[in-house]
């Protein structure tokens, strides 16, 4: 996706596990666990995110970054399929985007078995169904002189971007590399293609001094708006100086439906399954070994849907639906309004106007060859990467009914890890044992 010319790094770790204080809500048909645990991005090494809202032709692309390094030496060149002007550009506050990926990451959900003897009365929910500046001579210059046009430059907060057009691969990567944009080796082939389309370059790096201005201390995500009926990524750039696969998460805001791609498979990850109770203490690792299974499942040539909701609600709640607001700022205009008040009041009485889609690529040169191009589909049906834990009843009452669930718990026990060994590859002994060591004993005692 972006061409980063600084050492991206992402650390894996294990998702910090948070426990809501109350049921989750929704329609009458809704889950009614307790949600326990998210998977979100930071589980992923070499990532990159993109936000995606699509309107139309309308496309608004904001890149985030998971640069750690010199902030001199960070800088971005991304294909884009027409001019760019100053006011099509702007950046986002991260945290807008930290809340996208938790709203949508995959999660861990637990319920707690009633007693047998006392069944609960059936569960209805009340809620309602929702349906160019001065710039010096010697660079235009040199730029001439490379067959580069250097069509506008901007200032937009810490970054100085520029847009360019180039007659041939070379001379835009030697220009590019006078100018101390570190290009990868093996980039001019890439960058050829995208002139022999006609697309321009959005680059980007940062002003140091500007960024000290700012006061921020850390770089913000760039948004770029343009119009056009490519709806696609711009991936192989990144892949020319990748040392392995990498992953990108895509979170697409659309008005009426998910997105999928049009050029390769688009597979929903594995979803409501139950799995052992030690889960909830490793759902991080968990969830990165499920994901690296169904990768190698699909030979690293799929497109994984991980969330498809409508943004008005959600069930079971990772972290809140995004405002108008936030929605807004990430290219949902169409949505007409940023008056948080009115999302508020208005958001069980019909869904949103919006529509949010989290794919998941892991990909390669070899893999992934071409941009993964889009289509906005009419499905607004509802998908989660959810996994489920049934805590046991461990009440004394010795009705009927006590004595049947007590002879199906290691039945039930033996499915969750058949199911976790399904999922992600793990040894079964193992898990088997892991299981036994927290109470989960497949035979009956």
């Amino acid at each position: 996706m972006i061409a980063s010319h600084a050492t991206h790094y992402l650390k894996a770790g294990v998702a910090t596990v948070t426990i809501l204080s109350q049921l989750a809500v929704g329609p009458a048909s809704a889950f009614c666990g307790f949600y326990v645990a998210q998977a979100d991005s930071k589980l992923f090494n070499t990532s990159s995110k993109v936000i995606l809202a699509r309107d139309g032709d309308q496309t608004v692309i904001t890149m985030a970054s998971d640069f750690e390094g010199d902030d001199k030496e960070f800088a971005v060149v991304v294909p884009v399929p027409t001019f760019i002007e100053r006011k099509q550009i702007g950046v986002v506050d991260p945290k807008t985007i930290d809340h996208l990926d938790r709203y949508t990451a995959p999660r861990l959900v637990e319920y707690h078995d009633e007693d047998p003897c006392n069944p609960p009365l059936p569960f209805a929910s009340a809620m309602p169904s929702p349906p160019v500046a001065q710039m010096a001579r010697s660079v235009l210059e040199s730029a001439k002189r490379y067959g580069v046009t250097i069509e506008a430059n901007y200032d937009v907060g810490e970054y100085d971007v520029l847009i360019l057009s180039a007659n041939e691969s070379n001379g835009l990567v030697n220009w590019l590399t006078d100018n101390q944009y570190r290009i990868p080796a093996g980039a001019q082939d890439v960058l050829g293609s995208y002139i022999r389309q006609n697309m321009r370059f959005f680059v980007a790096k940062v002003n140091v001094e500007r960024m000290k201005g700012v006061g921020n201390g850390y770089l913000r995500p760039l948004q770029v708006r343009y119009q056009s009926p490519k709806f696609m990524v711009p991936l192989r750039l990144g892949t020319v100086n990748a040392k392995g696969p990498q992953d990108l998460i895509i979170y697409a805001l659309t008005k009426n439906g998910r997105i999928e791609s049009t050029n390769y498979r688009t597979v929903k990850i594995p979803s409501d399954i139950n799995v052992p109770l030690y889960i909830k203490d490793e759902f991080g690792p968990f969830y990165k070994a499920l994901f690296e299974h169904a990768v190698a499942r699909e030979n690293m040539h799929a497109v994984f849907v991980e969330y498809a909701w409508d943004m008005g609600w959600c069930d079971p709640c990772a972290a809140e639906p995004l405002s108008n607001k936030e929605l807004v700022e990430l290219g949902a205009r169409w949505i007409g309004s940023d008056d948080d008040s009115s999302f508020r009041a208005n958001r069980f009485q019909g869904g949103s106007d919006a529509f949010v889609t989290r794919l998941h690529v892991r990909y390669d040169a070899k893999t992934f060859p071409e941009d993964i191009a889009f289509t906005e589909t009419p499905d607004r049906s509802n998908f989660q990467g959810r996994y489920v834990q049934h805590h046991p009843w461990k009440g004394s009452a010795s009705c009927d009914a006590a004595k049947v669930y007590r002879s199906k718990l290691a039945a039930q026990f033996a499915t969750e890890a058949k199911n976790l060994e399904d999922l992600t590859g793990w040894n079964l002994t193992d898990i088997t044992g892991r299981m036994a060591f927290t109470g989960q004993q497949l035979e009956p005692r």
